[in-house]
């Protein structure tokens, strides 16, 4: 499997993760901003993906 590919799969889109967290899109940019959730921006246009890993592991902190 290409390395792209696989990357790609293990992330996933602003849209994606939020959905997961049940936040607004634009609460991922602030927390990445403010270091709580980092984003990966792959492409010149400032596209972001998430690890699927960091999301959950901010999912399993909210509930614990």
């Amino acid at each position: 499997m290409p390395i792209i590919t696989h990357f790609l799969m293990k992330t996933l889109q602003k849209r994606e993760a939020a959905e997961m967290l049940g936040v607004n899109p634009e609460t991922l940019r602030r927390w990445d901003r403010n270091g709580k959730l980092k984003a990966i921006i792959i492409s010149k246009r400032g596209d972001r993906r998430y690890r699927k890993e960091d999301i959950e592991k901010l999912i399993n902190t909210k509930k614990g």
